[in-house]
């Protein structure tokens, strides 16, 4: 966002600190003990829940929400941890609307789902809250002599080195960047993760004790997959995507074009909301929650006109129809059938132009007809891709393959989340793929 003092419009400090303050609360407000013993009476406590199937971490819902509905909390909390060790975090950010309660039966009978994602949150936070005494509620088993490196403390690498310290491994986990959390520290809206829950959450996960972190390591800089494998019994990958693809648009490097991620890390680690730039019309391009996330903020921060323009129809967005409701009651304009051919302007973006798209059996075609929208600031989040793999790594899509337990095609090295092929890219699924690649190291290491 450096060159943002080159765009005119282009500016920091729109709104005053009460509007910022405002605007960058919690977007779901935790329910309070009452709200959660009614919300957890609606559940029919299904023996085949088909929420349960719904969850990539097979978290026991119906358990869990009859724990709350008697009571203990702290109780159900233990249950989802037991599954999912970044609950708190998966609470707030999980596309629970696609995922658990779509498939509820009191979705189906009343389109009306439990509110799983709330009645997690909810857990979660007393329990983390109530625990004053700073002991882990998972205590470590008897040291094994084994050393794991884990490469990357974002969700699935956390969510494995957490699962191997329960099961007495040492392990080391190495972070290119300066804090650990990955994507929960650096890659969602700040809005739904307020008062520096992702740290708090990464704090608490690292009370179990024998997980060492380094940060400012980057693999292929700072440290290499060969010295890890000779250092240690076992390798994690879990390295994230760092790579942002580009719109293959003419004129794209102009000042005032950035990659959306780099936003919204920014954003994240902004002391002052005030000192950030932001256009008075802004184009976003992509379809994905990056794209939602990056609009809603830049409206936040004051931008007057907020577009998100994607590629194909709505329906094949990878945002769920919920966050771009959430986009339009934020005053975000969705323009779908469009692809980006030209950024115009005199050294800085002042239009972008886009071909009207048609999405048919044969692909997608652009058609002759174009149009222009104003914007003095554009933000690409078209997906990222993995940079940097280790040689000798099988890729599969662009990605490192895995088999079904995360083994990569080099033996004693496992990768997991969203630099493996197959996965979706969401922090729940991450946390599963992690806790099972721990799992599987667990018994190579013991066997």
């Amino acid at each position: 966002m450096s060159n943002s003092q080159f765009t005119p419009g282009v500016v920091p400090g729109r709104l005053s600190a009460d509007t910022y303050a405002a605007n960058f609360t919690d977007i779901a407000p935790p329910l309070d003990a009452h709200e959660a013993r009614v919300a957890a009476d609606r559940c029919y406590f299904c023996h085949d829940a088909p929420c349960v199937t719904a969850c990539p971490t097979e978290i026991d819902i119906p358990l869990f929400i009859r724990q709350i509905s008697t009571g203990t909390p702290e109780a159900a909390a233990r249950t989802i941890w037991d599954s999912n060790i970044l609950g708190g975090i998966c609470a707030r950010v999980c596309p629970t609307e696609t995922l658990c309660e779509e498939a509820c039966v009191r979705e189906e009978a009343e389109g009306k789902p439990v509110v799983i994602g709330q009645l997690q949150r909810f857990a979660t936070d007393t329990a983390m809250a109530g625990d004053r005494t700073g002991a882990h509620p998972y205590a470590r088993a008897e040291p094994s002599g084994k050393r794991v490196a884990v490469v990357g403390a974002g969700p699935a690498g956390l969510a494995c080195a957490h699962r191997l310290a329960m099961h007495g491994h040492d392990v080391t986990v190495y972070d290119a960047r300066e804090k650990p959390g990955g994507l929960n520290e650096y890659g969602i809206a700040s809005y739904k993760a307020t008062g520096g829950f992702a740290q708090a959450e990464v704090d608490w996960l690292l009370r179990i004790g024998g997980i060492t972190v380094e940060t400012g390591q980057e693999l292929g800089r700072d440290i290499t997959l060969d010295t890890l494998r000779a250092g240690h019994d076992a390798v994690f990958l879990g390295l994230g995507l760092a790579g942002v693809n580009a719109l293959g648009a003419e004129g794209e490097d102009r000042e005032g074009v950035h990659d959306a991620v780099d936003f919204i890390a920014g954003l994240r680690q902004a002391d002052d909301l005030s000192a950030l730039p932001v256009g008075r019309d802004v184009v976003v391009i992509g379809g994905g929650m990056t794209a939602i996330d990056t609009a809603i903020q830049a409206r936040l921060l004051g931008a007057e006109n907020v577009t998100i323009a994607y590629r194909r129809g709505r329906e094949r967005m990878g945002a769920s129809r919920h966050e771009q409701d959430l986009a339009a009651s934020r005053g975000v304009r969705i323009v779908t059938n469009a692809a980006p051919v030209a950024v115009h302007g005199n050294g800085a973006v002042r239009e972008v132009e886009f071909a009207y798209t048609e999405d048919g059996p044969g692909g997608l075609q652009l058609r002759n007809e174009t149009f222009r929208l104003r914007a003095d600031q554009l933000f690409r989040a078209i997906g990222q891709r993995l940079s940097g793999a280790p040689e000798g790594l099988a890729l599969e899509g662009g990605k490192i393959a895995v088999d079904a337990v995360g083994r990569t095609s080099i033996p004693g090295v496992w990768a997991g989340g969203d630099c493996a092929a197959g996965g979706e890219d969401l922090t729940v699924t991450a946390v599963a793929e992690g806790r099972d690649a721990a799992e599987d190291i667990h018994a190579s290491l013991t066997s």
